[in-house]
């Protein structure tokens, strides 16, 4: 993961995007995901942005480092191209403002309320993409993950991982995220503000603790000065 993480044409892509090198990494999650399981069932489309209605203009842009092909058959992501030019707009126009909550970092559409878009030409297109291949989205994007279609045996590998510039975050986020670095913890696309700390612990279905769980990563990432950076454990 952090050697995914670290993986300089990733870091001079968002440097790219935000102007500036000095970033801060998310610690979000490994995807592997079975395709057509029978244990479980596929997934209908679960349209969401991920970010609050109450939080306006672009914050956040999300990455996909992918580790596995994902052609059209395939598992993977899917996004409305467009969205975010009304993202505005849609909420704007919402009469259950009341109910947002600001800390709540993430919006999901039932399908009605996906009919302002499909007025003005937008609808899902699957992102098709191979190893090595970075994807980068606006959190305001209507977007999901696909389950593979029964056509594709494809296991569905790929790391989820955003970068911000440094400046963007306050002390106490720094801190927190340092926290949660130096227990080997996870938290979501948000890196530089609202950080969720995850649970480490991988739990059973009876609720206790899965005994081939463990507190650290078998491999442990060399700790230079880059990447204590990265994680906001030091300052650039």
């Amino acid at each position: 993961m952090w050697d995914a993480r670290m993986e300089p044409a990733v870091l001079e892509t968002f440097a790219t995007l935000w102007g500036t090198d000095e970033l801060l990494v998310s610690f979000d999650s490994l995807n592997v995901t079975l395709p057509n399981r029978p244990d479980a069932p596929t997934r209908q489309p679960w349209e969401h942005v991920d970010q609050s209605p109450l939080r306006r203009g672009l914050h956040c842009v999300q990455g996909i480092i992918c580790l596995s092909p994902s052609g059209p058959e395939d598992g993977g992501l899917v996004v409305w191209p467009g969205s975010p030019a009304h993202n505005e707009e849609f909420f704007n126009s919402r009469p259950d403002k009341d109910s947002w909550l600001p800390l709540k970092a993430s919006y999901f559409f039932p399908i009605e309320q996906l009919d302002l878009f499909r007025a003005r030409g937008m609808g899902p297109h699957k992102v098709c993409a191979e190893p090595g291949d970075l994807i980068l989205w606006d959190s305001r994007t209507i977007h999901y993950g696909s389950d593979a279609t029964p056509r594709s045996n494809q296991i569905r590998t790929a790391i989820y991982a955003a970068y911000t510039p440094a400046s963007m975050a306050n002390p106490e986020q720094l801190a927190l995220k340092k926290q949660v670095f130096g227990r080997w913890g996870g938290t979501t696309h948000w890196l530089h503000d609202h950080v969720v700390v995850r649970n480490t612990h991988v739990m059973l279905e009876d609720g206790t603790r899965d005994p081939r769980d463990r507190d650290q990563p078998l491999e442990l990432p060399q700790l230079n000065d880059k990447l204590l950076k990265l994680v906001g454990a030091k300052p650039y």
